[in-house]
């Protein structure tokens, strides 16, 4: 039933028609004009066969036919302008499917904005409004009794433009143009009734609404979903529906491999598609290759809202060999190349871009009809039949067309003609994300870094255009943080703002104490509920590709806040949640605080995460610990969790409750088995040293959690050369400090020699002396960690890493019993202390962080119980119950009930163990024959005094090197 608005109903009349020039079609049109788009009119003929999966249930064809039918009739037999709230839910779909099919046009708006559907409610005065309603049931709000418009009978859907965010500038695009986009998207794709795509991307941007248009025409399943493809139960969704097509922009393949999706099993899994953007040829190279291997197709796609959605393909075959290449044109569709003139480019043909290169034109019938700006152009028919696409292209010789830059984006400074596209490569290549635009006579970067990359990287922005480096103004940010439209694409608007000179108080660039910026793993959704804050949402009209905004934080970011004066982009809140309380924000600034100074980095942000930020288990404990303090409990995976999901819990409680939440917790608490084998294992070597006790095997425990380490910290979902950065950054923190203690050691005793000072005694010098072998577990750790920063540099060996998470170390652990059993006869003279001997520990650590069933984990201990006798002399049966007992825990027990006071004295000994493994060799013998107690206390006293300097000069060391860098010379820093 359509409910009349009442007061909101604006007056309108009916406008007379304005006609246009005629112009002639290059291909030929039906003989008979459709008044409605077929695919959407004959959906009962596909029966009974299941067209969408929704989280209710399925919907059959025939039941979505006859759904369809009854609002059709609710709409009425004069054509209305309809504007539909767009979302990825089956009653947006059918009021959108019942408007094509009776012949009414729809002004198709993002379903999130409240602010959106407002302003072009106010600019065309539709006739009919669906939209959800306060309380979120679907409402049909008439406001005009038959229609106010005179509307082209080819008009059939009007979607905003690329780059017209609150503008009412619109794509007029008629049934023709929607019915042959889906007829030429379905073909190249090879679309048939047994497939079924999922809505990874909103309904009302054009490429998300050609994955349900081509699907529909097929017969083929729609599986209707909000979520993001961040979210476990998107999976879920995804492997019941027995899915077989994901799409994709380039910001959510930045979001998979966050996800690791390279190592998910799905089977049924047939095509991935991208568009909405350039995805840069080296990650289309890995794609199509991860593809072949997994046994589904990827499909690069260029296209414009203005030719409905797809004007060229790259067949998959090419995905790899040809992966710059945006491909050949869609069925029913052509390519030329305009010639360029001085008024396109510098100064003679083609200069900069080589030979060959035009504006490409495109030709087809999916062109739209024109622009609507104003409700009087609804009555328009067709004022063009080629389009201007705005891109330089060429056509290579093998017949596929490449993009080389956008007309439209040449900027004109210093008298020189400057295309910030080619920038945005140049330091692409150097492996830096950057976005670029011209600003009256500079050149505005940002750039994903730190605020010590921005010298080197202006330095090379100019190098690559010619510009004078006082002429480019730079400013990095952390990458998940660059200025992005609520679609994804990059906004050069706040590109501009952000790096000028002055800007309002409000500001601020990111710090520890600053405003939160949120990243991927903020949950607002693309087709976020409506419940959301209007500022939480993105102004409505833009159709640049939503990203999946459901992960990205759209509107989120640093660059968002600083220009929230004049943009709605600047909430952070949570859906459906409200602004952040100021409770919340100071205690997420209170953490960033602490972040910033344990981690010693300056651009903590609130989605920042421990292992985001490089954090290793050299500062793990610490960090728990001080966490701890301060939230009460902590979630097992708090290192991989962003600030802002730490806080809430926390901040929820301090809003009905005044006291600490250490209080109310009181001094119980758990501590993780592995903080808790460190403090242990460390009291146990230096106590069975001194013979105060004797109790062996702690040592080969820690090898153990060493490899568990390595998986939490180092294999994270970062991408792979912030991975290998990290891991060698966490080498030099371990070779520095005990380089320099053993060189020490070897000057001022004479016990050792220079092998043991260079950390090679265990490949140069395999005698037997006990002292010489005091620092082979360091050896050894160091030597692992080296082999595997080696491997992992290598991409391939990386991606397979990720894609066997679990598979990899256990592969490592059957080549480490191989050591282990000296088959190579590499063992040295105390055979328990060899690297090659004692690997397989690490492996076996390594895969206990991995063993994600109990099937699994009883694999590991069944190793365990078999391989660990014989390690030792055969009296030492303590020492092999020890090391079973201590890696059995490691593998079964995530944490162990304990005490706050425990808790903090197991965490200062865990944090400070390999420096009290490192001096205690030089302290204890002064003290061990007449007060061996005291010898212990001094012993891990000295340790973790040397930790507490070891950790003070690397901090110092690291702020004098981002100081005094290249180019780090004094200069005007923008905010």
């Amino acid at each position: 039933m359509i409910h009349s608005s009442g007061p909101v109903r604006a007056t309108s009349v009916a406008l007379p028609v304005r006609t246009a020039p005629a112009s002639p079609v290059l291909l030929p049109r039906p003989q008979v004009r459709p008044s409605s788009v077929p695919f959407a009119r004959d959906l009962a003929a596909h029966g009974d066969r299941v067209a969408l999966h929704t989280p209710t249930g399925v919907v059959t064809y025939r039941a979505l036919a006859e759904r369809v039918a009854a609002t059709a009739e609710c709409l009425g037999r004069v054509r209305r302008l309809v504007l539909v709230a767009g979302a990825n839910r089956d009653d947006a779909l059918v009021t959108y499917l019942a408007a094509l099919s009776a012949g009414h046009p729809v002004l198709l708006v993002p379903g999130d904005s409240d602010d959106g559907i407002a302003s072009l409610t106010a600019a065309y005065a539709p006739d009919v409004v669906a939209r959800p309603g306060a309380d979120g049931a679907w409402t049909l709000d008439e406001h005009h009794p038959g229609t106010a418009h005179t509307l082209h009978p080819d008009l059939a859907l009007l979607l905003s433009t690329s780059g017209s965010t609150g503008s009412p500038k619109l794509v007029r695009l008629s049934h023709e143009n929607v019915q042959a986009n889906a007829e030429s998207i379905a073909t190249y794709l090879g679309i048939t009734d047994s497939d079924r795509a999922a809505t990874t991307l909103p309904m009302h941007y054009c490429y998300g609404l050609s994955v349900i248009h081509s699907h529909l025409l097929r017969g083929a399943g729609l599986l209707l979903t909000e979520r993001s493809v961040t979210d476990d139960a998107f999976w879920a969704e995804f492997r019941a529906a027995r899915a077989t097509s994901l799409a994709g922009v380039p910001y959510t393949f930045d979001l998979l491999d966050r996800i690791g999706f390279d190592r998910m099993e799905l089977p049924r899994l047939r095509r991935i598609t991208q568009a909405g953007g350039r995805l840069a040829p080296e990650r289309v190279a890995r794609y199509a290759e991860l593809g072949r291997r997994r046994g589904w197709d990827l499909f690069v796609m260029y296209g414009q809202t203005e030719a409905t959605a797809r004007m060229a393909y790259l067949p998959p075959h090419l995905a790899a060999t040809r992966p710059e290449a945006v491909g050949i044109p869609i069925p029913g569709g052509s390519f030329r190349l305009r010639p360029l003139d001085d008024h396109d480019h510098g100064h003679g043909p083609d200069q900069g871009h080589g030979p060959g290169v035009g504006e490409l034109m495109y030709s087809g019938p999916n062109v739209m009809l024109g622009y609507a700006e104003s409700p009087a152009d609804l009555a328009l028919g067709r004022s063009l039949t080629e389009l201007h696409t705005g891109d330089l292209a060429r056509q290579a010789p093998d017949g596929l067309y490449e993009i080389v830059g956008r007309r439209s984006r040449f900027a004109k400074i210093l008298g020189l003609r400057i295309d910030p596209q080619r920038v945005e490569a140049a330091l692409e290549g150097h492996g830096v994300k950057a976005y670029c635009a011209g600003d009256g006579d500079e050149l505005a970067i940002t750039v994903g870094g730190t605020a010590a990359d921005e010298p080197r990287l202006r330095r090379l922005a100019a190098a690559s255009c010619g510009l004078p480096p006082r002429a480019v103004r730079l400013r990095a940010l952390p990458e998940t943080d660059l200025p992005r439209l609520p679609t994804g694409k990059p906004d050069y608007a706040a590109v501009r703002r952000l790096t000028r000179p002055t800007a309002p108080p409000s500001t601020t660039a990111p710090s520890p104490t600053t405003a939160p910026a949120p990243t991927s793993k903020t949950p607002p959704s693309a087709q976020a509920p409506s419940t959301a804050s209007p500022t939480a949402r993105s102004t409505a009209t833009s159709s640049h590709p939503p990203v999946d905004m459901r992960a990205a934080g759209t509107g989120n970011t640093p660059a968002d806040k600083r220009v929230a004066a004049d943009e709605h982009r600047s909430a952070g809140e949570r859906p459906s949640a409200g602004r952040p309380t100021a409770h919340d924000r100071h205690s997420t600034a209170r953490l960033r605080a602490l972040y910033a100074e344990i981690l010693d980095r300056t651009d903590v942000t609130d989605d920042s995460s421990f292992v985001g930020l490089g954090g290793d288990s050299l500062c793990y404990v610490e960090m728990s610990l001080c966490l701890e303090q301060a939230l009460g409990t902590l979630p097992s995976d708090w290192h991989t969790r962003p600030i802002r999901d730490l806080v809430p819990a926390t901040a929820a409680s301090a809003r009905t409750e005044t006291r600490p939440a250490a209080t109310r917790a009181g001094i119980r608490r758990t501590l993780e088995t592995g903080i808790a084998l460190r403090a242990v294992g460390i009291v146990l070597i230096v106590g069975s040293h001194i013979q105060l006790f004797t109790l062996q095997g702690a040592a080969h425990i820690l090898i153990g959690v060493a490899g568990h380490n390595f998986a939490r910290f180092h294999l994270t979902e970062a991408e792979h050369r912030v991975r290998v950065r990290h891991l060698w950054r966490s080498i030099a923190r371990i070779a520095l400090p005990s380089a320099a203690w053993i060189t020490a050691a070897v000057l001022a005793t004479g016990l050792y020699d220079p092998a043991n000072a260079l950390l090679l005694n265990s490949l140069l010098d395999q005698g037997p002396e006990r002292h010489e072998w005091h620092y082979w577990f360091i050896e050894a750790l160091l030597y692992f960690l080296v082999a595997l920063a080696l491997l992992l540099a290598f991409p391939l060996l990386d991606r397979l890493e990720r894609r066997h998470a679990f598979g990899v170390p256990l592969a490592l652990l059957a080549i480490g019993l191989l050591g282990r059993y000296d088959v190579a006869g590499l063992a040295p003279a105390r055979f328990h202390l060899g690297p090659t001997v004692v690997f397989w520990l690490f492996a076996l650590g390594w895969a206990a962080a991995r063993a994600t069933t109990p099937r699994r984990r009883l694999l590991l201990t069944a190793v365990l119980l078999l391989a660990t006798p014989g390690l030792f002399q055969p009296d030492q049966q303590l020492r092999t119950a020890v090391v079973i007992t201590g890696l059995a825990l490691l593998i079964w027990v995530p944490t162990l009930p304990s005490l706050g006071p425990v808790n903090r004295l197991a965490g200062l000994l865990a944090s400070s163990s390999l420096y009290i493994y490192l001096t205690h060799f030089q302290v204890y013998p002064h003290l061990q024959h007449g007060f061996p107690a005291l010898a212990l206390l001094a012993s891990l006293a000295v340790g973790i005094a040397y930790a507490a300097v070891a950790t003070r000069v690397t901090r110092a060391v690291r702020r004098l090197s981002a100081l005094s860098g290249p180019g780090a010379a004094p200069e005007r820093r923008t905010t």
